[in-house]
């Protein structure tokens, strides 16, 4: 990939972390100006490594209940962090129990003015959860899919005695991106847990824990239509996770765009 392809992905990326926070709710999910930008970065990658451009086919699910969060406790796994650093669960640990999922007060305010947060990647987009909202992590395992459920449930995996509830993550934050290539690509590892829900992220990398300062966070302003979006971190050009808003929505089978 050329440099400029690769700033056009920068830039593109740039600007669809600055939609997601600035669209308001009568907003379309995706911005013309976005969509446009998708649309010629994908092609001129296109061109340079003969795959398809991406399709931005906005795919809608079916609202469906499921039942109420449980307590669930995390398992170590090893995750590449920095070397001032620990164990990602002893440093949730230290930072604090995990939020609980009822809580109306705003993740900026739970935060310290610094605080940690792991980094993963879903799709080529990186996410960030705090660790104070940081369930656990699990390798990734069978996964028995279950029907009348929406698209982005991917099924149940069972850990311990317990079904612990996979998202597609990709298909959930980004279904205006997602198409048959982007479902080719993933490649599903590890699941992250959301607090202490039966809630799991399936992420393709974990990247790092680092700490942040919430000065380096671009807040979610007040007509943003995606609660689960805490902010954009443009440093990292990546999504800050509101893991309590996130999981609301999903024990009502609300998708992102929902």
């Amino acid at each position: 990939m050329t440099n400029h392809s690769r700033n056009m992905q920068d830039a593109v990326m740039e600007d669809y972390l600055d939609s997601l926070l600035t669209e308001p709710a009568n907003a379309d999910p995706v911005s013309h100006t976005t969509a446009r930008l998708l649309k010629k970065a994908a092609e001129q990658l296109a061109d340079e490594s003969q795959v398809e451009p991406v399709d931005t086919t906005i795919r809608r699910a079916e609202p469906t209940n499921f039942e109420p969060a449980q307590v669930l406790q995390p398992v170590d796994v090893p995750v590449p962090a920095e070397s001032d650093q620990t164990d990602v669960h002893s440093a949730a640990s230290a930072a604090g129990h995990h939020a609980p999922t009822n809580s109306v007060l705003a993740l900026k305010d739970q935060l310290e003015e610094r605080f940690q947060a792991l980094f993963f990647e879903v799709a080529g987009l990186t996410l960030a959860v705090p660790l104070i909202t940081l369930g656990g992590i699990h390798q990734l395992e069978k996964v028995g899919p279950l029907f009348g459920k929406p698209a982005w449930f991917k099924g149940v995996m069972l850990h311990r005695d317990q079904k612990i509830n996979v998202v597609d993550t990709a298909m959930w934050v980004m279904p205006e991106k997602y198409d048959q290539n982007m479902s080719e690509t993933l490649n599903y590892q590890y699941l992250i847990m959301l607090g202490d829900s039966l809630w799991g992220l399936a992420s393709d990398k974990l990247v790092n824990t680092t700490t942040l300062a919430k000065d380096e966070v671009k807040w979610r302003g007040a007509n943003s239509r995606r609660p689960w979006l805490a902010g954009t971190v443009k440093e990292k050009m990546c999504a800050l996770v509101d893991v309590n808003q996130l999981i609301l929505m999903l024990n009502n089978g609300l998708g992102s765009q929902d």
